[in-house]
């Protein structure tokens, strides 16, 4: 039989430079030409505003973790729970000829059957041992 190795850790990213891993390199890089950006466009002070607010974005988003997950992912799901309704309820109304078919429904009541089971004999219990004690090589009916 063959034996083939089980990869472990399939959970933990790729590292491609010390422990940046692929996923935040490309958040800072995108992060990176987004302030290259501004910085060619804006004058020092829009820039530094700029360079606080997404720098700040882009290191949040690229390294910080809430209960093992990526930012990202904590994001999409708050997100995602403040879509759905907080409170489900079912209110369903009863009209008054529903309820008074459902109150004339009779319930049958079936009688419980209780099983009879027969015991076997001493020579049949003796076998069935004999059987059991040898791994099934005895054969009764031989």
């Amino acid at each position: 039989m063959q034996q083939f190795t089980v990869p472990q850790f399939i959970d933990v990213e790729d590292k491609i430079f010390g422990p940046i891993t692929v996923r935040q390199f490309i958040i800072l890089l995108v992060d990176g030409l987004i302030l290259f950006v501004s910085y060619k466009l804006a004058d020092l002070v829009l820039f530094v505003i700029l360079l606080a607010i997404f720098g700040g974005i882009g290191l949040i988003l690229a390294f910080v973790k809430i209960n093992g997950q990526p930012f990202h992912y904590f994001i999409l799901n708050f997100l995602q729970t403040m879509q759905k309704q907080p409170l489900r309820v079912w209110q369903k109304q009863y009209t008054s000829a529903e309820l008074k078919k459902m109150s004339q429904v009779e319930k049958v009541v079936m009688p419980v059957a209780i099983p009879h089971k027969n015991l076997p004999g001493t020579s049949k219990l003796s076998e069935m041992s004999l059987l059991v004690d040898t791994g099934g090589v005895y054969r009764p009916e031989d």
